[in-house]
């Protein structure tokens, strides 16, 4: 069974840090690309980071870059989001993603989502 289980959220006052570990099972987690997505309250979903096994190439959105460190630990199974100077607007439902792209297969799943609160 594929499980993405996501950790670390709760609430953090303006300028403070969180991080968020996703663990993952029930597949091969070497293949696959992981990234972090969230969805603020009323808003739709929107990609936060990526991180790809090959050499741990990193991507971030424009929102995050510079604030946010996304990391994996392959043994581990276990992909990190290290959120510091958090802002209000990045209170959300931070999702974890596990995608692997072959040939015209496309493999995907999704946690279940942990909530991340930024006020004071």
């Amino acid at each position: 069974e594929v499980q993405l289980v996501e950790s670390g959220g709760g609430l953090v006052q303006p300028g403070g840090s969180l991080r968020l570990s996703c663990a993952a099972s029930g597949f091969t987690f070497d293949d696959y690309a992981m990234s972090w997505v969230r969805q603020a309250p009323g808003k739709g979903l929107e990609w936060v980071a990526s991180i790809y096994n090959s050499i741990s190439r990193t991507y971030y959105a424009a929102s995050v870059k510079g604030r946010f460190t996304i990391s994996r630990d392959n043994a581990k199974k276990t992909v990190y989001l290290l959120m510091d100077s958090l802002k209000p607007e990045d209170t959300a439902v931070y999702y974890c993603n596990a995608r692997f792209v072959r040939a015209s297969s496309v493999y995907e799943y999704w946690g279940q989502g942990t909530q991340v609160t930024v006020s004071s």
